[in-house]
């Protein structure tokens, strides 16, 4: 598939969105860009997706990322789901937001860490913040699962997706992570 598309998919948390284009390398699958979990509609969501991707709507996608959907779709029934694999295009960002992103997708799930184990695992203790503000900046959660990393003390941290700490505290829940204490 040479060009770009996105599609609207039905999950236990409501409408959520993919986009995808053309494969990282010759012959690959294809890569997706962009995850949108559900908005508050499911024309929200939509709107959102077309406007951060600038691809055109699909009926039917790649069977690649069909297969992704489902794997979605499972994982937030449940059946926790691994999605190391999945190839993802994340074009345009700055190099130390693709290491913190390579480094969170290595979180197991049911597991968390810190946005200062984050900066101290990439040997740059003071940056704390810039990895949440590169967690913020995150079009794939769940597929790069930012919801697995927390703020220090027992915080939970804050969640750019939809629903805020709510949904952050739902995802962990459903991969049966330890809560910490919400907090003010």
């Amino acid at each position: 598939m040479d060009s770009a598309g996105y599609c609207l998919f039905e999950t236990p948390l409501g409408t959520c969105a993919i986009a995808w284009g053309k494969p990282l390398e010759p012959g690959g699958r294809p890569a997706v860009t962009l995850l949108q979990l559900p908005e508050t509609t499911a024309a929200t969501t939509e709107a959102r997706v077309a406007r951060l991707s600038r691809a055109r709507k699909v009926s039917a996608p790649p069977p690649d990322i069909a297969e992704v959907m489902d794997r979605i779709c499972k994982h937030l029934r449940g059946d926790v789901q691994d999605f190391r694999g999945v190839a993802v295009n994340l074009d345009g960002l700055d190099p130390f937001t693709h290491r913190v992103y390579e480094l969170v997708r290595e979180i197991p799930a049911g597991e968390t860490r810190t946005y200062g184990d984050i900066a101290r695992a990439l040997d740059v203790p003071g940056a704390a913040r810039a990895v949440g503000q590169s967690m913020g900046k995150n079009p794939v959660p769940l597929i790069i699962p930012c919801h697995r990393v927390m703020a220090a003390g027992g915080r939970t941290g804050g969640f750019s997706a939809p629903g805020g700490r709510d949904t952050k505290a739902r995802l962990l829940s459903i991969e049966g992570a330890m809560l910490p204490l919400f907090r003010p």
